[in-house]
């Protein structure tokens, strides 16, 4: 057994911007045993997953797996990646093996065993659990799934945890491409597969999932690496200019936690309550304490679902007027109320955001009184059709300026528009699903395939 595993995260959300390779090529040299990305969240909304795409440029994508596949081809060592190409859907790991059998081609790299896996689930399937008496409790204070939950989702993704990618390292792979996964069992994958303690694995998952978020001052995309050990985890800023501090290590491990200290998975917590945090050098933090909680009873695997609501358009105004800023509110409610009068028979979701009011916190803003001097008012419509969403929204925009208010003498118009016109935008989607499923086998809802990847294979007959 192996004394110690190094893992390095080259990118937080491998593809959403390009790797920063100064910092890759210096982790490179120090010979890691794993590379690993998470490229993938929910943080960017249910738009991806509903409407099967990414949200990161194909190029971007490639530039982070073409240096992560020749590192780790050229060294012989594994290369993980989870939640393929932003959400995770079956389409999206389809374009990241794509990729890589693309770039074995034009590298002319050794051949190699290529793993990958899908996430997707049919709702028929959750239809069937739920028909069958199964209750699929929700997270976060949403209620048990429903018939109407599950009518209304477009596609639905289970989220993995360590086991597909383990069972590929079982068979051996050289690279895997995983379906939507765990931001943490990416990394805890492989230390589990090696022989390592789950706690210090998960932790050691937890602190790499956002690589150089864990380090100071703050630099996205820069490579971080893991060192763990029967004992410990320790982590290591890659950049010359950047350190993993008690204060950053710290404090990523309690980022994005509704309580700071707990980390779910399919099949435990990791329970960070206890954590120690040491400073071993100047770039390096050592962490222990932590300890792994199993599950009671059968895994539960998360499930992601995202809903059509709608086509949508956007509409931009400005406002520069002093009277029309105090009285803001008044100028939507006008707004709100003509386009109702309207578009009475039709079903609309409309919504302005208020940048310099509140635009950012929105009703959770402590800051009541406006004091700046413009305010941009960002105009959102929905409806079944693009037809209907771009009138809605072209007629609630230009109520703003037709909106007359009490101390208003003059004609000319009190809001300035970005442009004449209002702006398509992608379809609108919603969260349906975001809940847990029990299962008899965690591998269950993963479909896991191995093929060979050979360049000369892939080299097209003459």
């Amino acid at each position: 057994m192996k004394e110690q595993l190094r893992i390095v995260s080259p990118n937080g959300h491998l593809g959403f911007a390009p790797t920063k390779e100064e910092s890759f090529h210096l982790a490179v040299a120090t010979r890691p045993d794993y590379y690993c990305a998470d490229s993938g969240s929910d943080d960017i909304g249910a738009t991806a997953l509903g409407a099967d795409r990414s949200v990161s440029m194909e190029r971007w994508q490639r530039h982070d797996l073409e240096l992560m596949l020749l590192a780790s081809r050229e060294q012989g060592v594994p290369m993980l990646i989870g939640s393929a190409g932003d959400c995770g859907s079956n389409s999206r790991v389809d374009l990241f093996v794509r990729i890589i059998k693309e770039l074995a081609e034009e590298h002319q790299l050794p051949p190699f065993k290529l793993a990958y896996f899908y996430s997707e689930v049919e709702t028929s399937a959750l239809r069937d659990l739920h028909n069958s008496g199964v209750t699929i409790e929700g997270l976060d204070d949403r209620s048990a799934l429903t018939l109407e939950d599950i009518d209304a989702t477009t596609r639905s993704v289970a989220v993995a945890g360590v086991h597909p990618f383990i069972k590929a390292l079982e068979l051996g792979a050289d690279v895997i491409i995983g379906g939507r996964a765990s931001d943490c069992a990416v990394f805890a994958a492989p230390a589990i597969f090696e022989g390592f303690p789950e706690n210090h694995a998960y932790y050691a998952g937890k602190v790499l999932e956002c690589a150089s978020f864990c380090a100071e001052p703050y630099g996205a995309k820069e490579s971080v690496i893991a060192t763990i050990t029967q004992d410990d985890v320790q982590v290591t800023a890659m950049a010359p200019w950047q350190r993993c501090t008690v204060a950053s290590v710290a404090g990523h491990a309690m980022y994005e936690r509704s309580n700071p200290y707990f980390e779910y998975f399919a099949g435990g917590m990791l329970d960070m309550t206890d954590c120690v945090y040491e400073q071993v050098d100047e770039r390096t933090t050592r962490v222990t304490g932590q300890r792994v909680v199993p599950v009671e009873g059968k895994v539960t695997v998360k499930i992601e679902g995202s809903g059509r609501v709608g086509e949508k358009y956007l509409g931009f105004a400005g406002i520069r007027d002093p009277y029309t800023i105090a009285n803001i509110d008044k100028v939507i409610e006008l707004s709100e109320g003509q386009v109702a009068d309207e578009f009475n028979d039709v079903d609309y979701h409309l919504s302005f955001t208020i940048y310099g009011k509140n635009g950012v916190m929105g009703d959770l803003e402590p800051v009541k009184e406006i004091t700046s001097h413009e305010l941009g008012i960002a105009i959102e419509g929905v409806a079944e059709t693009a037809e209907l969403a771009e009138a809605v929204t072209l007629y609630a925009t230009r109520q703003l300026f037709y909106a007359r208010l009490p101390e208003v003498k003059g004609t000319a118009g009190t809001a300035a528009f970005l442009t004449d016109e209002v702006l398509p935008a992608s379809a609108s989607y919603r969260w349906t699903m975001n809940h847990i499923v029990p299962v008899d086998d965690p591998m269950s809802l993963f479909d896991l395939h191995v093929v060979d990847v050979s360049a000369a294979v892939l080299q097209p007959q003459a």
